[in-house]
């Protein structure tokens, strides 16, 4: 039987929009998915979503992501982390304990990781026992996060270096109905860096990751024309922001992050609502419903 998957790109802090499509989705009862993959942000989201608990991704963008725990330009500028991904996994299971029980009596999860060594994705299904080094990996963002995790044999970085968006990585694994939720309006495009030339000096002791770097957006955009033009056995189903979407990787104003998860949770409950028959959506009432 032909399984379905639901796909969550990260984004930093651009999740606020996952994080309300994925709230939408608990507070409807929706989970008709065999399996998830998430990347970096994505993957702490679906936690969440897999543990059932409602607005707890939520709190972690709006109340500690935005602390000086987790990004500090002082701390950055003095040689320490810029966003330190450990601190705010640790202080999140602290203040918003995850239902253990009913997040690992669930779906399989899996998280995208960047091995270091190869410069490729490796994809690992989430556990109880290796959940705190698997996340602190996939969203251990290049320079940003000085450590590079090491487990498993291997040491690793953001997944979203190799596999911002591991839609092909679902249907490798028999999906051929895929649900994917993007950081970034339909129509994105990723462009070129014109900065390989910093990240290869400042990443001079793991060349292989630079080079990854350098080759991402090409990745990217190739993840996104597979969305757009899928295979002849398969269904891809896209929520994406709007176009006037005003998050952006770095945003921690709240009022602005309130403004994304209220976009999030609408794209959520339209999406379920035209897929039940409820409403239907044209394509510029609803992009979200749409590939």
């Amino acid at each position: 039987m032909d399984k379905k998957a639901l796909v969550v790109e990260g984004g930093a802090m651009r999740g606020i929009f996952a994080a309300g499509v994925l709230d939408a989705f608990i507070e409807r009862q929706y989970q008709p998915f065999q399996f998830c993959i998430g990347v970096s942000a994505g993957a702490s989201n679906l936690l969440g979503y897999l543990s059932g608990q409602s607005r707890r991704n939520y709190k972690i963008i709006t109340e500690l992501a935005p602390s000086k725990g987790f990004y500090s330009l002082a701390r950055f500028a003095t040689g320490g982390h810029l966003t330190d991904v450990k601190w705010l996994s640790e202080t999140s299971l602290q203040e918003y304990p995850l239902d253990i029980e009913k997040l690992f009596s669930n779906i399989p999860l899996y998280a995208a990781t960047t091995d270091i060594e190869t410069g490729r994705a490796n994809y690992f299904q989430i556990t109880q026992h290796n959940m705190r080094n698997v996340i602190e990996a996939t969203t251990a963002l290049p320079v940003a996060y000085k450590e590079m995790p090491c487990f498993s044999g291997g040491c690793f970085t953001d997944g979203a270096v190799a596999d911002s968006i591991p839609v092909k990585e679902a249907y490798r694994k028999g999906a051929r109905d895929i649900t994917v939720i993007l950081s970034h309006p339909i129509n994105y495009s990723m462009p070129e860096s014109n900065s390989h030339w910093l990240m290869k000096r400042l990443l001079s002791d793991n060349p292989v990751v630079a080079q990854a770097l350098q080759t991402r957006a090409k990745r990217y955009n190739q993840a996104l024309d597979f969305i757009r033009c899928p295979p002849v056995d398969a269904t891809i189903r896209v929520i994406a922001p709007p176009e006037e979407f005003p998050v952006k990787r770095l945003t921690r104003k709240r009022e602005v992050l309130d403004v994304g998860y209220q976009m999030g949770l609408d794209a959520g409950n339209e999406h379920i609502a035209h897929l039940s028959g409820v409403k239907e959506f044209t394509p510029e009432e609803c992009p979200a419903c749409y590939a």
